[in-house]
């Protein structure tokens, strides 16, 4: 990949110390992806390297499964008399033991997080946002509004990429360009194509009219904050020299609408804002979604831009940690998004994303058995499609036998891991809700979506994303399937 690109020339304005800490110069980078060592990394009293905090996150895991398994010998006694032993070690492996582990080595690694400081640079680099749109007539006005509101302070080029929209969102994108006062920064072109041809295909197009080294995609039903674009490129600059991508921070902007959008506003906030940012600590987000992410231009055209499969984004940040590259997560960087109001709407995109994951196996696979630290976090996901296997057509008809008297799948043993899972919640709230304060933000107080989403979300989106992986393994007919 050409080095033009991936020269850092944009020169932090802190100063050589300040306070107790000592900032790294540019050129002062050394050690690789999985040494822990950050370019401008403060200089802590105690450092803590990122390789000791997996291993010790890894032991705090392993030890938690063991205690699980040997609480656990009863029960696996009691339902082995049913299923026999290997079945029995099998079912609570899927449903306890191995989402047990998950969770430690999640809560371990979150409460060691540290933060690479973000700084100002006296230079911002120029940036192309490409917002796909098909059918987005009464969103991508707001959208753009919102981009103009962006005060970043480097030249800021926006595409409208119309794919063949069946409504109004040509003339209305149109409109919105001529009405909207954007700043003087920046350039806005509406690129309207007559044939409907998919996500993937249209941001390529946009990708080859882009004028600058950054590429910036944003849904069209996607609103920014005055400041995101500024810190996700700050978190770009910030990270390892390797890094080649970062996802910002997606959030729930309708979850008044409706129940089924209250309980998505809980999975955005805790479940996947979690993982995103244990997964960035150890150098490999695995998804670098197409809501609101940044990329290299030449590590997009490296491997081809995006691909033409349902869940193109999780298909291209696996071929972006193919190369060997880092991607990263700014969690500060927050964009709101609408979820699906409907069970249907929510139920078709979650079965595309689990489809998406299953195209990431067929293309890059091999990522399985290239030695890196996220590794496991791909072996993680090959075990979703078991785990949800089980929970669907064995814990939850178990649960049903529990309501009457039978508890051999379900049971008392169930009960020990509601502590885990509201120790879970409590350390991720504590995160969001800093950093919430900390951007003037305020947690809506929907607990009963929250209460909701801890006890019943997985009963509803585990069967839909086993639906998602059958879909894809049995090959039927691909759509995007949410409008």
């Amino acid at each position: 990949m050409s080095n033009a690109t991936r020269t850092r020339s944009y020169v932090l304005t802190t100063p050589e110390v300040a306070g107790d800490l000592v900032v790294a110069r540019p050129g002062d980078r050394e050690g690789d992806e999985d040494s822990g060592q950050i370019p401008y990394r403060e200089k802590r009293r105690f450092y803590v390297p990122v390789p000791a905090k997996y291993l010790f996150a890894l032991v705090v895991g392993l030890a938690w499964m063991v205690f699980s398994i040997w609480v656990s010998i009863p029960w696996m006694t009691d339902l082995a008399s049913y299923v026999t032993w290997p079945v029995s070690i099998a079912i609570l492996t899927l449903v306890a033991f191995a989402p047990g582990f998950m969770n430690a080595f999640l809560i371990t690694s979150l409460l060691m997080d540290r933060r690479p400081q973000r700084y100002p640079l006296t230079t911002y680099p120029g940036v192309s946002i490409l917002v796909a749109a098909y059918n987005e007539e009464g969103t991508i006005a707001t959208t753009m509004e919102s981009i103009a509101r962006e005060r970043y302070p480097g030249p800021v080029e926006v595409l409208i990429l119309n794919d063949g929209s069946k409504d109004d969102t040509a003339n209305v994108a149109s409109a919105a360009r001529d009405r909207i006062d954007f700043p003087g920064n920046a350039a806005v072109r509406i690129c309207n194509y007559e044939q409907n041809r998919g996500k993937a295909a249209v941001l390529n197009e946009g990708l080859k009219e882009a004028k600058h080294d950054l590429i910036v995609t944003i849904d069209a039903d996607t609103l920014l904050r005055p400041d995101s674009l500024t810190k996700l490129v700050e978190r770009l600059m910030a990270d390892p020299d390797n890094t080649i991508a970062v996802a910002g921070a997606i959030l729930v902007g309708n979850s008044r609408e409706t129940a089924m959008a209250g309980l998505q506003e809980w999975d955005y906030f805790h479940g996947i804002a979690a993982v995103k940012r244990m997964q960035s600590m150890y150098h490999g987000t695995l998804v670098a979604q197409g809501a609101f992410s940044i990329y290299y231009r030449d590590a997009l055209l490296e491997v081809g831009g995006w691909p033409e499969t349902v869940g193109e984004d999780i298909v291209l940040s696996w071929a972006l940690l193919k190369k060997g590259w880092r991607t990263g997560y700014a969690e500060d960087a927050v964009a709101f998004t609408n979820t699906p109001t409907s069970f249907r709407q929510f139920a078709n995109q979650r079965r595309r994303w689990a489809r998406g994951l299953v195209e990431a196996f067929k293309y890059h696979g091999s990522l399985l058995f290239k030695p890196r630290l996220r590794t496991m976090f791909i072996w993680w996901n090959l075990l979703f499609l078991p785990m949800d296997l089980i929970f669907t057509f064995v814990f939850i008809p178990g649960v049903i036998l529990a309501l009457f008297g039978y508890y051999f799948i379900a049971g008392p043993m169930t009960l020990l891991t509601l502590p885990l899972a509201a120790f879970w919640n409590i350390v991720i709230f504590r995160i969001q809700n800093r950093m919430f304060r900390e951007q003037g933000l305020k947690v809506r107080r929907n607990f009963g979506a929250l209460f909701g989403y801890i006890l019943f979300y997985a009963f509803i989106m585990q069967p839909v994303s086993l639906w998602g992986y059958v879909s894809e393994l049995v090959g039927r007919q691909k759509k995007w399937g949410t409008k």
